[in-house]
């Protein structure tokens, strides 16, 4: 090995038997593997691979020479991670640079603290790995894991970099239906606020300018029951739980929300769905739009929207 080569400097985090260390730049998996663990042989790192003991970002991986991207997790378990075969996922469409799904509530967009393999990256990962095996997928943005709808992942990192580099240019809708408690007073309106996340992780609102990222929130009314509203939400900032936070701002918060309010709870899920993406290729310049169905638990109380 090249001894004027940079080496790494990596801080690995434990979480019940495993170990996940942050990728800091292009590299090959072994190659990675082989300047992180300093400690270990080169036959027993080849050994965690072919005994499927390390995953990337929660997605098993056994191939030496699968290319890691700066801002990948590579995750090294006590026990193997066995691939699933997936041939049900909620594709809305899918060609040789992207794929859109509809993702579910309740599934991670990734890996987080206490979550590793059940994510929408390890499905989605899964899905192209049993045309090639050296297929990977590319995350652009997330959703939050109680939030359904469009999300859209890369199939290369030309494509992931130029549409973050430049996301909040090229979309043009990001659109939600959001189910909140109550009537509102406004029927259309503008949230703005400067959003923080606090030492729980939580994120709040303060109207003070410059304390935390300004965020803007358009929402309309569109029907209405004796308890609840159902609103047609749209953000031209895309901040964690941004949807959340600014209508608990208002005194309605949004049904299944007890991590920023106390809810009721009548369809068993959190009341937020991502109905519709359209934004701009940033090669092409052709405009891309795409839109997941509602949900049917939110026409168990507006039975009559049929959008």
């Amino acid at each position: 090995m090249n001894k004027n080569k940079k080496r790494f400097e990596h801080k690995s985090k434990d979480y019940t038997g495993l170990r996940e260390y942050p990728v800091n730049k292009d590299i090959e998996l072994l190659e990675f593997l082989l300047e992180t663990l300093k400690g270990q042989s080169r036959n027993s790192i080849k050994s965690l691979l072919t005994n499927h003991r390390v995953s990337v970002d929660g997605a098993p991986i056994s191939q030496y020479n699968f290319k890691l991207t700066k801002g990948d997790t590579v995750i090294i378990s006590k026990t193997p991670i066995h691939k699933k075969t997936r041939s049900n996922l909620p594709i809305i469409f899918e060609n040789e640079e992207m794929i859109v799904i509809n993702k579910p509530s309740g599934l991670l967009s990734i890996a987080s603290d206490k979550e590793k393999g059940s994510t929408a990256y390890r499905m989605l990962t899964d899905y192209v790995q049993q045309k090639d095996k050296h297929n990977r997928i590319y995350v652009v943005h997330r959703l939050d894991e109680d939030t359904s709808g469009v999300l859209m992942v890369a199939k290369n990192p030309k494509l992931q970099q130029a549409l973050q580099d430049d996301w909040n240019n090229l979309v043009k809708s990001r659109g939600y239906y959001a189910i909140v408690e109550g009537i509102l007073k406004e029927k259309n309106s503008t949230i703005k606020s400067y959003l923080k996340k606090n030492s729980q992780n939580m994120m709040y609102s303060s109207k003070k300018e410059g304390d935390g990222q300004f965020s803007i929130t358009h929402y309309k009314v569109m029907m209405e029951t004796d308890k609840y509203s159902l609103l047609d939400v749209h953000i031209d900032s895309g901040r964690k739980n941004q949807i959340r936070v600014h209508l608990g701002d208002l005194g309605h918060h949004v049904i299944g929300d007890d991590k920023y309010g106390n809810p009721s709870n009548p369809i068993h899920r959190l009341g937020l769905h991502a109905y519709e993406l359209i934004l701009t290729h940033p090669f092409t310049g052709k405009e891309l739009k795409f839109k997941a169905p509602t949900p049917k638990e939110f026409k168990t109380l507006f039975p009559n929207f049929n959008k």
